[in-house]
C-alpha cells in the first residue's frame, strides 16, 4: 500500500529556519519591536537544540575594559589573514556587551571578580556558568508575544521563484505530515555542517566531536538549490581538542596558561605561529616529525587551578574530567594530549556560509542568514550569533512595515501557488518512504561518503592535506554517491530524515570540494593545505563565492569589502 503523508498549510509573516542561538534571539528582536507574525521551525526541541544544547562556560566574544569593538575586529582580521568581511565583523561587535547583559536579565550566570566586574578569561572573553543558557533563551521566546514554536518540524527546502523566497517546506519526524509555509521574510539559522568527513572516534563512538553531529548542512543546501551565493567554504575549520573526549583545549589554555609541547616537552607553539589553525598545523607538523605526542603542559599547575579545571569540565565535557578521575591523575599530575578534530563547516569560527549583506539579508530577496549558516564574519561565537538574528529580525522589521518602499518585493501569492511551489519536493518526500528495494543503506552512503572525504579532500589520515588530483577523485566519487543516494529507501519519518541529512551533506561537500580547488594557494595552513600551491598569495586576497547552476557548483571571486555598510548590487 502507498504511503501518502497529510500536508498542512501555514502562513505567517516571519519564518525562521532553526531555533537554536541565532533563530531564538532573532525571534526575541522581532517579538520585542514589532507584531509582526513569527514562526520558528526546530527539527529537534527548541529547549535543548543547536550548538548550546550541552551549555558553554564562557562568553568567547565579549569587549572587554580597556577594549573597543574594532579591536576585536582587528584580532579576527589577522586570524583569518584578511578574508573576512569587515563590516559583518563591527556591525556584530558592536553589540557584543548590550546582548551580554540582555542575556544576564534573562537569567544567564555571569561570573564576577572581586570588584564586582565581569570575570575576563584572557582579552576578549568572559566566564559563565551556561550550562542552562539554551533552556534559557527557548524560555524567553516561549514568553514572548507573536511567537509560535513547531518542534520536530524538519524543513529541506525553501520555496523560491524569481528571486525571491516565498517560504519552505519540510516534514515532521515523528508524525506522517508535511508542512508548507509562506512566509514574507525567512530566516535561515540552521548552523553548519559536521559528519562530513571520517571522525576522530570512529563506529559506535563516531558522534563524539566537537561541532553537534545533528548539524548536518541543511542550511546551505537549501540555499545552494535555492540559488543563493556562498562564501569561503575552503576556510574549513578544525577544532584543537582533548585527545579522545574531543573536549575544549581553550580552557585549559587560557585558564592556567598552558602551552602546547610536544613529546620531547619542547614548546613548539610559537614556532608554527598562533592563529587558530597554525595551533592545528603545528600540532599535525610535530607529530609527522616524528616529536609527538603533543600535549598541553599542565603538570605543576596549583591545586586551586586544578580544582577550577575539574569544575569547568564537568560542566561542559564531563568526559574529560571522567577520564582525569579513572586515570588517578588530575591535569596537575600528567599533561592534557592533544589533537585535531575532523574538518567542518561553520560560519561562527571560519568565514563559510551564505553572503550576506550587513543586514544579514542574503542574494535571494526576502532571505536572511544568521548564525553559523551566514559567512563572511568568523569568531562570532554566542554573542555574535545573537548579534546576527538581531541586525537580521530590525531589517525585516523595517521591510515589511512598508518602510522600505513598496513594489515586487511585496507581492503576495496565493496558497494555491506556494502549494504549486511545493509539490514537487512533497512527491519526492513520498516516493523516499515507498522506494523498494534499496542497494545501499543510508549509513552504508553516509561512511563511504566520509572515507572519500577523508582520504582524498584532506581529512585527518592525510594530515589535512589534498592535491589537485584527489580532489577531482573526490568530487566524482560525491556525485557518484548522490546519484546512489537518489535511490535510498526509508521507512518511516525519521528515517526520511537522516535521508535528507544525507542528501544535504553530500551537497555540501561538493560545495567544499569545489572550494578547495578554487583557491590555488594556502592562506589556512591545516585548514586549507593544498599540497600544489603550499604558498599564500597576494592575488588571492579576495573571497571565492559559488553558486549552484544546472546541478553544477561555480567559483568565481569577489574583491574584499571596504566600505563600512555593503548592499548587493548584482542579485
Amino acid at each position: 500500500m502507498k504511503r501518502k503523508l497529510e500536508v498542512k498549510q501555514l502562513q505567517t509573516q516571519v519564518l525562521i529556519i532553526g531555533g537554536g542561538t541565532a533563530g531564538c534571539y532573532g525571534a526575541l528582536t522581532l517579538s520585542r519591536n514589532s507584531s509582526l507574525s513569527v514562526l520558528i521551525v526546530e527539527k529537534a526541541n527548541i529547549k535543548r537544540s543547536g550548538c548550546l544544547a550541552a551549555g558553554v562556560n564562557a562568553i568567547n566574544a565579549y569587549i572587554t575594559k580597556g577594549r573597543k569593538p574594532q579591536d576585536y575586529v582587528d584580532y579576527a582580521v589577522k586570524d583569518a589573514k584578511g578574508i573576512v568581511r569587515q563590516d559583518l565583523l563591527l556591525s556584530a561587535a558592536e553589540h557584543f556587551n548590550e546582548l551580554t547583559a540582555d542575556l544576564e536579565q534573562l537569567g544567564l550566570v555571569i561570573l564576577k571578580d572581586e570588584t564586582g566586574a565581569y570575570a575576563a578569561r584572557g582579552n576578549r572573553n568572559i566566564k559563565i556558568n551556561g550550562e542552562n543558557i539554551k533552556p534559557i533563551l527557548a524560555k524567553a521566546v516561549e514568553e514572548g508575544e507573536g511567537l509560535s514554536v513547531l518542534n520536530h518540524i524538519n524543513i529541506t527546502d525553501l520555496l523560491v521563484e524569481q528571486g525571491r523566497v516565498y517560504g519552505a517546506v519540510g516534514f515532521s519526524v515523528v508524525e506522517n505530515t508535511a508542512y508548507v509555509i509562506a512566509a514574507k521574510a525567512v530566516l535561515v539559522a540552521t548552523g553548519g555542517a559536521s559528519g562530513l568527513y571520517r571522525p576522530n572516534n570512529p563506529g559506535f563512538s563516531r558522534h563524539k566531536m566537537w561541532y553537534p553531529p545533528f548539524n548536518t548542512g541543511a542550511g546551505y543546501a537549501m540555499g545552494l538549490r535555492a540559488g543563493a551565493e556562498m562564501t569561503t567554504f575552503e576556510m574549513r575549520f578544525i577544532a584543537l581538542r582533548c585527545k579522545d573526549t574531543i573536549a575544549p583545549t581553550g580552557t585549559i589554555a587560557q585558564g592556567v596558561g598552558a602551552k602546547q609541547v610536544n613529546g620531547r616537552g619542547e614548546v613548539y607553539e610559537a614556532k608554527y605561529g598562533l592563529t587558530t589553525s597554525e595551533r592545528v598545523y603545528g600540532t599535525v607538523r610535530e607529530n609527522q616529525s616524528g616529536r609527538g605526542p603533543c600535549y598541553l603542559r599542565t603538570t605543576g599547575i596549583s591545586k586551586e587551578q586544578e580544582d577550577e579545571l575539574l569544575k569547568a569540565y564537568l560542566n561542559m565535557a564531563p568526559s574529560q574530567t571522567l577520564k582525569w578521575m579513572e586515570a588517578g591523575k588530575g591535569p596537575s599530575g600528567q599533561d592534557v594530549e592533544i589533537q585535531g578534530t575532523e574538518p567542518y563547516i561553520v560560519g561562527g569560527h571560519t568565514a563559510s556560509g551564505y553572503w550576506i549583506n550587513t543586514k544579514r539579508e542574503t542574494t535571494v530577496r526576502g532571505l536572511y542568514a544568521a548564525g553559523d549558516v551566514a559567512g563572511g564574519c568568523p569568531q562570532k561565537y554566542v554573542t555574535g550569533a545573537l548579534a546576527e538574528g538581531k541586525l537580521a529580525a530590525l531589517d525585516m522589521i523595517e521591510k515589511l512595515s512598508g518602510k522600505a518602499g513598496e513594489g515586487e518585493d511585496s507581492e503576495e501569492k496565493t496558497e494555491a501557488s506556494i502549494r504549486a511551489l511545493a509539490d514537487g519536493i512533497l512527491q519526492e518526500y513520498e516516493r523516499i518512504l515507498n522506494e523498494e528495494g534499496a542497494i545501499y543503506t543510508i549509513e552504508e552512503l553516509e561512511e563511504a561518503m566520509q572515507k572519500v572525504m577523508d582520504e582524498y579532500a584532506g581529512g585527518i589520515s592525510s594530515s589535512y592535506q589534498y592535491n589537485e588530483r584527489q580532489l577531482c577523485i573526490a568530487r566524482d566519487q560525491i556525485i557518484r554517491l548522490q546519484q546512489q543516494a537518489d535511490f535510498v529507501a526509508a521507512s518511516n519519518m525519521h528515517e526520511l530524515l537522516f535521508a535528507y541529512e544525507l542528501k544535504e551533506r553530500l551537497l555540501v561537500c561538493l560545495a567544499v570540494i569545489a572550494h578547495l580547488s578554487g583557491r590555488k594557494e594556502t592562506r589556512w595552513h591545516s585548514f586549507n593545505e593544498h599540497l600544489d600551491y603550499p604558498d599564500t598569495e597576494t592575488d588571492y586576497e579576495k573571497y571565492l563565492n559559488s553558486r549552484l547552476e544546472n546541478g553544477e557548483i561555480h567559483t568565481f571571486w569577489r574583491e574584499l569589502v571596504k566600505e563600512a555598510e555593503y548592499e548587493h548590487s548584482d542579485q
